[in-house]
């Protein structure tokens, strides 16, 4: 986190996520290589996500899938109950 601020900054969720793959990756006791050629991302792409925490949405849906953790991000973005509602009174 920031020095200056509680909130977590973009770089830090991008390495927590990283840091999670891998954990992932190690407990399933794949290799780089073969989480790689499971998720169908490149073994370059792999590498520099678990380095730098950047990687596309698309390659790192792919990554979450080969966990079958995909239903994860059902909770990502929530949207509120209440606006829910008003988008079904103003769609009518």
């Amino acid at each position: 986190m920031s020095v200056y601020s509680i909130n977590k900054t973009i770089k830090d969720v991008l390495l927590e996520t990283s840091s999670k793959i891998k954990s992932l990756r190690k407990q399933e006791k794949y290799t780089q290589k073969q989480l790689a050629e499971r998720s169908g991302v490149t073994l370059g792409s792999l590498k520099r996500f678990e380095n730098t925490g950047q990687i596309s949405f698309e390659s790192l849906l792919r990554l979450v899938n080969v966990f079958h953790k995909l239903n994860d991000f059902d909770t990502l973005l929530t949207i509120d109950q209440d606006i829910k509602r008003l988008e079904k009174m103003f769609s009518k």
